[in-house]
């Protein structure tokens, strides 16, 4: 049996950051990450626009406290506002971090940090590495993994929480190189795993963002928390669904529609295209409903709506934004100096996740918390974000809860003795599913199961909602799940068998969509990134609250939880 003073699952931000802080607190404790793909593949290498922080270099009117108004308010008021004073008064701290730790972030004329306007923010905050600043930060962290003496497990998929008698004891983890099975024992389990984009059949997440942390979770019996919240991206790239950062729009660029009109003006006329990512993605997807979207030939009635940066100017885009142009250019053959890029809301990140306390614990539900267990990042609720996040909080939620998680776990783990655990059960149990799924006889392939299940996320739980929609939604996940117990695998060996870890990650959507759909199903007002059409307003009264979904086969149990509210009262939001 493997043992470790601490496993970390995720080798991406928050979970490279933890790892740091805990070697950098006590160098004799050994610490490991493991990763499903290396840890430079992280999703969060793909991170483009920035790292909010009020340091002050271009506005000096900026403050930690605006900073957290600003979050709350874009929210939607239900972010828990302990949490948000904790992120934004570490974030000029956590920067200047980085910087000593050698991340190359984009410079000001007299060489301080750069800082750029993003959507939701009152004040020019954002700190960034031209458009690839999660690329920057990652690459520096791994480094220091290797500086501080963190051993990796890289390409070893997680597929289990080891959790008795409420406390977390280690992992049961599988080989993608020769299938072999391994039990992890420690004194403290982290989930650092990330999101669930590919729930949705457009993402601008990786093909390895299967909620996979979320669902070991759930099928361990823990609670999630804010499910129904799932971020759409306004200016996803259509038809491929990636990425085209805000920073474009922080840079710029204007929407436009069929009648080349900046249509932003009717819903957010102070903030324009800068104004939340909730309430920008349901813009373009109303003027889309409106007729005034665009096809390929440029006539009106089409489905997306153009990112325009054509007045930016060659210099400036391809100083301030070159991976955007290059992405357009890649993939669509678009010069974007001349050309505007077609853009339509692409599913982006969960705001919901494992719930934790602000010291990075797990909760066991509203009272409680589990022993041992930790979570940060994206696949973490902490509650920074509410119901909607804004634009550049999330690179920082990931270094901000890494290290105070890490911080935590490091004093945690002092004088414990590791825990029991009866390997041989384990690693039986986990050879048992695996070789069922290698002799199924089963009558469906993974992919046509997984297409069917994203299609009908996108379709019943997508922009915009309502109970008739997420009803039959819900109906349809039944029959998939009835369908996943008949798929079967080609590839029946051991190296490298990608289809067995497919099937494995299907398990894991399944598990999370059901979450999502049975929450918003629940939640009958309009916040955030949460709109129902059958409900169309806020509603404080009845729900100024954090959901808490419990699995299990037969179906979701729901609880809920009170907002922490500390500093600002609740109010209208308007841009």
């Amino acid at each position: 049996m493997l043992e470790h003073d601490v496993i970390i699952v995720g080798g991406g931000l928050a979970g490279c950051r933890a790892a740091v802080e805990i070697a950098r607190t006590d160098p004799n404790l050994k610490v490991a990450v493991v990763a499903k793909t290396h840890p430079i593949r992280s999703h969060s290498v793909a991170a483009q626009g920035g790292m909010a922080s009020s340091l002050q270099n271009v506005d000096p009117e900026d403050s930690w406290k605006a900073h957290a108004f600003d979050t709350v308010k874009g929210s939607d008021y239900l972010a828990d506002q302990d949490a948000v004073e904790i992120l934004t008064r570490e974030a000029p701290g956590v920067i200047i971090d980085l910087e000593h730790m050698g991340v190359l972030f984009s410079r000001l004329p007299d060489g301080r940090i750069a800082q750029r306007a993003f959507g939701g923010h009152s004040h020019r905050r954002t700190c960034y590495a031209a458009d690839k600043t999660g690329h920057a930060i990652l690459h520096e962290l791994v480094n220091n993994l290797r500086r501080y003496g963190v051993h990796t497990y890289q390409e070893w998929y997680v597929k289990r929480l080891i959790l008795e008698e409420g406390q977390a004891k280690g992992v049961v983890m599988y080989r993608m190189t020769d299938g072999e099975l391994a039990v992890v024992r420690a004194k403290a389990v982290m989930f650092a795993t990330g999101g669930y984009g590919r729930v949705y059949n457009t993402t601008s997440n990786d093909y390895a963002s299967t909620g996979d942390g979320l669902a070991m979770t759930a099928l361990a019996g823990l609670p999630l928390e804010d499910m129904e919240f799932v971020q759409f991206h306004p200016t996803g790239l259509y038809p491929v669904g990636v990425l085209i950062s805000e920073a474009v729009r922080g840079e710029g660029a204007y929407l436009i529609n069929s009648d080349g009109e900046r249509f932003m003006a009717r819903y957010a006329p102070s903030r324009m295209e800068l104004a939340p990512r909730d309430i920008t993605s349901r813009a373009i997807s109303l003027e889309i409903r409106a007729g005034r979207g665009i096809h390929p030939d440029g006539s009106a009635g089409g489905p997306f709506a153009y990112l325009d940066l054509r007045h930016m100017g060659r210099e400036k885009i391809m100083s301030k934004i070159p991976f955007a142009w290059e992405e357009a250019h890649r993939l669509l053959g678009i010069d974007a100096v001349n050309q505007p890029m077609p853009v339509r809301p692409t599913v982006h990140y969960s705001m919901g996740g494992i719930p934790t306390n602000i010291s990075g614990q797990v909760r066991s539900g509203a009272g409680g918390l589990v022993e041992g267990f930790f979570a940060a990042g994206e696949a973490a609720c902490v509650s920074v974000h509410g119901a909607n996040r804004l634009g550049s909080n999330s690179l920082l939620e990931c270094v901000v809860y890494g290290k105070v998680t890490g911080a935590t776990i490091a004093q945690y783990v002092q004088n414990r003795k590791l825990p029991t655990v009866d390997e041989k059960r384990y690693i039986q149990e986990a050879e048992e599913q695996i070789q069922a799924l290698l002799e199924r006889p089963g009558q469906y392939r993974i992919n046509e199961v997984r297409q069917k299940f994203q299609d009908t996320m996108t379709e019943y739980c997508g922009v915009f909602r309502s109970a008739e929609l997420m009803q039959t939604g819900l109906q349809k996940l039944e029959e998939l799940q009835k369908q996943y117990q008949e798929v079967f695998l080609d590839d029946k060996g051991k190296s490298w068998n990608t289809e067995l870890v497919e099937a494995l990650e299907l398990r894991n959507l399944l598990v999370v969509g059901q979450m999502i759909l049975t929450a918003a199903l629940n939640r009958k007002e309009s916040r955030g990134a949460h709109a129902r059409e059958d409900f169309t307003d806020r509603d404080d009264v009845n729900f100024l609250k954090h959901t808490l979904a419990y699995y299990s086969p037969a179906g979701i149990d729901l609880d809920y939880m009170p907002v922490a509210i500390t500093m600002f009262e609740p109010q209208e939001r308007k841009y």
